[in-house]
């Protein structure tokens, strides 16, 4: 089949929220199972795009290398906003 045949679909901007904060938290979970300090590592992630800040546990390695920094970044600001803000978190 050619590519014509391909259905496509974009992403819209709620499921690339909804996708961030799904591997925000299983990496959060991933790395607290370790033993490691979440804040810590995931900011050494952020800030160096180096990917031995993430353990390989639960496959949080792997998960966390789906997205680009920024949008990580972007889905954390966004809830950080929202809870200044007063909204409910989804």
């Amino acid at each position: 089949m050619g590519e014509v045949d391909e259905t496509r679909r974009l992403m819209r901007e709620q499921d690339a929220a909804n996708e961030a904060d799904a591997i925000l938290r299983a990496v959060y979970q991933a790395l607290k199972d370790r033993g490691y300090n979440p804040i810590s590592q995931l900011t050494g992630y952020l800030l160096s795009g180096d990917p031995a800040f993430i353990t390989s546990h639960r496959e949080a390695r792997s998960l966390i290398r789906r997205l680009e920094r920024d949008e990580l970044v972007e889905e954390l600001l966004r809830q950080y906003v929202q809870k200044l803000e007063g909204q409910p978190l989804r």
